[in-house]
């Protein structure tokens, strides 16, 4: 599975903004990536495993069975509600997901997905 062995995920942005996933439906929220000015991808949460919080309660159960841990500070990815996206020197993403805000990334050199 390429979401277990983290296959499918080449470079990923972490931004400094906060969110407590309490406070809004991770189900239901909306995904829109644009490349480069256009229409990329649509989505809802649910298009992760039913919800981004089942994908993470999965992997918490599934390494606590094996006595793994989070640990404070790591990065858990969910999984992602979009196909990949193939990126070349210039091309920019800009995903917005309703409840979060909006992230934008510009790539420069050579390919890096």
């Amino acid at each position: 599975d390429t979401v277990a062995d983290n296959a499918s995920c080449g470079v990923y942005v972490i931004g400094e903004a906060k969110a407590d996933p309490r406070e809004f439906d991770m189900t239901l929220a909306g995904m829109v990536v644009e490349k480069n000015g256009e229409l990329y991808s649509t989505a809802t949460g649910a298009a992760v495993q039913g919800s981004p919080a089942n994908a993470v309660a999965w992997l918490a159960n599934t390494l606590g069975e094996l006595g793994i841990p989070f640990l404070a500070g790591e990065v858990i990815l969910s999984g992602s509600q979009s196909q990949l996206i193939e990126v070349v020197d210039g091309d920019e993403l800009v995903c917005t997901i309703g409840g979060l805000g909006i992230c934008r990334a510009r790539f420069s050199g050579r390919s890096a997905v």
